[in-house]
């Protein structure tokens, strides 16, 4: 009786019979695994570029309904309708209402550029405006009153539920920030 057992497991192991099939089903779930995380990744980076067009969105409204109020800078205390035109652009995009204005947005102050690393140094409040850039970059230059725009965006990953690698990131939500220079 053992012989018969031991005869039909050693016939069973060398039988190459349905092998294909069972390497294809391997395969394909591996494959399927691969394209539902290159699919959720290429969403989200999708969205974060979306995010970053409205904040910058945001930014050249601002400029727009204040450049003809530049003699009024600071924008943020003399630009009539400034928080709704931001609003109103941001939300125009393709996030539509899901993107907003963060909260304490937008800020504007006195910069200047430092020209040996090329990042904006905060130099003055707006109440207390300076007269030069010295000390930061040797050419000295005027310091320009900046404006920064920051959005939010609640995200969702495309495959909710499923083990992607973004899911597995746990991102809530895609922050991105603008800068424009108005005077």
């Amino acid at each position: 009786m053992s012989t018969g057992l031991t005869r039909n497991c050693r016939a069973f192991w060398w039988d190459a019979r349905g092998i294909a099939g069972m390497e294809f089903a391997v395969m394909a779930l591996a494959l399927g695994v691969a394209l539902l995380n290159a699919l959720d990744v290429g969403y989200y980076v999708y969205r974060r570029m979306q995010v970053e067009m409205a904040a910058q969105v945001g930014a050249q409204a601002a400029w727009k309904i204040c450049s003809n109020q530049m003699t009024m800078l600071p924008a943020t205390q003399n630009c009539a309708g400034l928080n709704a035109a931001i609003t109103t652009a941001i939300q125009s995009t393709s996030l539509g209402t899901a993107v907003n204005l963060a909260l304490g947005f937008p800020v504007e102050g006195y910069y200047c550029v430092n020209t040996s690393s090329n990042v904006l140094v905060s130099v003055g409040s707006l109440n207390n405006k300076p007269t030069s850039c010295t000390g930061i970059d040797s050419s000295g230059a005027a310091p320009g009153d900046y404006l920064e725009v920051q959005v939010t965006y609640t995200y969702v990953p495309l495959f909710k539920g499923i083990a992607t690698v973004i899911s597995a990131m746990n991102i809530k939500s895609i922050t991105k920030t603008s800068w424009i220079r108005l005077g």
